[in-house]
């Protein structure tokens, strides 16, 4: 359960949504966890990327490693390669839970395969899930409505992050690294928003209905 008495991000302003998309700003976020059950598994690192006037912000990149309360499943170490020894001596989620909240304060998230970082952001920060949706960028589902896939084509490709990044063109440099992955989501929302583009250019509503968890 989240702690009281730290502070959780705000939500964007409910009247940006009808701005032009490059009018908001934006946190691509990425977790590696020691597992999928946001209710007995814990975060390991985040990364997080502000996306700020339809451009990446690397020099606001936020990346950190976090000494968990579990240990990370041997399933999840062959995944994102981050052991026990790894993360000693790191703040716990308690101690850096102010430098992601402030990462992600006021601004709209990107993710890949929302529910993941929903969940555990509700583990974290607390608020009902309906509060993390509404500002909430599957770039995931984003890819699926710009390939206009069908129900079948997405079973086929199955739209992981390294092998969508590929197919356009977005260069992957540390697959299940947590800044990495969030560097990855930011650039392909990037490219995907630039092929849905037209006179007038979508707004922020658009992106959330388009590419809604």
């Amino acid at each position: 359960m989240p702690r009281a008495g730290l502070s959780s991000p705000r939500s964007p302003s409910r009247h940006t949504r009808g701005f032009p998309w490059r009018a908001a700003e934006y946190a691509a976020l990425d977790f590696e966890t020691t597992g999928l059950d946001f209710r007995t598994d814990t975060v390991v690192s985040f990364g997080v990327i502000p996306v700020i006037g339809g451009r990446v912000r690397m020099s606001g990149a936020v990346h950190q490693l976090i000494e968990p309360r579990v240990p990370p499943s041997p399933r999840s170490q062959t995944i994102h390669e981050l052991r026990p020894q790894d993360l000693a001596g790191s703040p716990t989620l308690d101690e850096a839970r102010d430098v992601l909240g402030a990462a992600l304060d006021g601004r709209y998230l990107l993710v890949w395969f929302a529910d993941v970082e929903m969940n555990f952001l509700r583990a974290i920060f607390g608020g009902r899930r309906g509060s993390w949706r509404r500002r909430t960028v599957d770039v995931r589902n984003l890819a699926i409505f710009a390939d206009g896939a069908s129900r079948s084509a997405r079973a086929k490709l199955g739209y992981p992050l390294t092998g969508t990044a590929d197919r356009f063109g977005v260069p992957v440099a540390n697959p299940h690294e947590a800044l990495d992955d969030a560097l990855v989501t930011a650039q392909l929302f990037l490219v995907l928003v630039a092929k849905l583009t037209g006179k007038p250019e979508p707004s922020v509503r658009d992106l959330l209905r388009l590419a809604r968890p």
